[in-house]
């Protein structure tokens, strides 16, 4: 299958966005600031906790933005924040042609939007849709790849469109924050969107960096302190920032060496990697026998299930089914395909585990 992986960052690049988020770090806390577990509550400075507010500043500085909050909802809560503060409930919305996220259409319809259709793999198709819709009053962009045969450059898609009008961008950066060189603020949207619990931070909470004005309405929405983010969930959600393009980077590099070492292991048809949501493995085996081969690694300790997709949780390889795209381009998939994400193993360790599966389901 012809599937285009997003480029992930080397160690070494990983390193210099460890280095660089300490760095920012410094910036706004003191060293007994940071051996702290922060302040609760609405202070009259900033309306929230003080610990949050310099973790938001610690944020946009890293990503060289205008400004940044912390939100609650994991990814799907600051999309929904960032799409509220963006553009007004029943507005026309630029989106690809895929299927949405589901979370991200469950947002879609609470607004009323309408949503006006463009392949982004097709430059020129996204130029004569915008042309066609100069009513269109937001656009927003998944990052990480929504079917296995989209190949768009992110970069590219915001440039087209900044170009051909002039509205707000909304880049869902999940899957990918630390993953890539640059996320979509950095490449030129208004907003880039994500949770922190995907990067070793707190459940529930999500982040978003972007444009003053826009993310100043945000803050208005947040006004009651039971909205707030409290200081010691901000302070963990800015150790998780720190520690997790190292630990990704780590991941990426085993994910190549495991697809690289799958060759000699028997009853695999086909292998690739691909941008699933989270970057994995893809194997499809020669028979149809992946339900079973999951439940005998997860004998072996792989995970059955993601938790946040490399949330903090997530140490062991995971062995899950096909992902909901794949599934819709060949149901057989649900049968023949496994996804597996090395997620803290070594390339050694998820090979085991996949062979021993095999041969214990098939009898050898």
């Amino acid at each position: 299958m012809k599937v285009y992986p997003l480029k992930s960052i080397t160690i070494e690049q990983a390193q210099e966005k460890q280095f660089k988020m300490v760095e920012c770090l410094l910036h706004h806390f003191t060293g007994s600031e940071l051996l702290s577990r922060g302040d609760l509550g609405v202070n009259k400075l900033e309306n929230k906790p003080i610990y949050t507010a310099k973790v938001e500043k610690v944020i946009a500085e890293f990503f060289d933005a205008e400004d940044a909050i912390l939100v609650r909802g994991s990814g799907t809560g600051a999309i929904r924040y960032g799409l509220a503060g963006m553009i007004k409930a029943g507005s026309k919305l630029l989106i690809h042609d895929a299927p949405a996220y589901s979370t991200t259409q469950t947002s879609i319809g609470m607004f009323g939007l309408k949503t006006v259709v463009a392949n982004f793999n097709d430059i020129n198709e996204l130029k004569k849709v915008i042309a066609e819709n100069p009513d269109i009053e937001g656009a927003l962009i998944q990052y990480s790849r929504q079917k296995p045969d989209d190949s768009y450059e992110i970069s590219e898609v915001i440039k087209t469109i900044k170009e051909s009008i002039d509205v707000p961008i909304l880049v869902d950066d999940n899957y990918v924050v630390m993953k890539v060189d640059k996320v979509g603020y950095e490449l030129g949207a208004d907003l880039t969107c994500f949770s922190c619990f995907k990067l070793q931070g707190p459940e529930g909470i999500g982040c978003i960096v972007g444009k003053k004005d826009i993310i100043a309405k945000i803050k208005k929405m947040h006004y009651s302190g039971g909205c707030q983010v409290q200081g010691h969930e901000a302070l963990d959600v800015i150790r998780g920032l720190v520690y997790s393009p190292v630990m990704l980077a780590i991941g990426a590099r085993e994910a190549e060496k495991v697809l690289e070492l799958s060759k000699n292991i028997k009853g695999i048809k086909d292998a690739f990697i691909a941008n699933a949501q989270s970057k994995v493995i893809m194997f499809e085996l020669e028979e149809p026998i992946a339900k079973q081969v999951i439940i005998e690694a997860g004998k072996r300790g792989a995970l059955p299930n993601p938790v946040g997709s490399e949330s903090k949780y997530e140490i062991a390889p995971l062995f899950y089914k096909a992902s909901g795209t794949f599934l819709k381009i060949n149901p057989v998939y649900i049968d023949t395909m496994i996804r597996v994400n090395p997620n803290r193993a070594s390339a050694e360790t998820v090979l085991k585990i996949l062979d021993e599966s095999i041969k214990a389901v098939k009898g050898e």
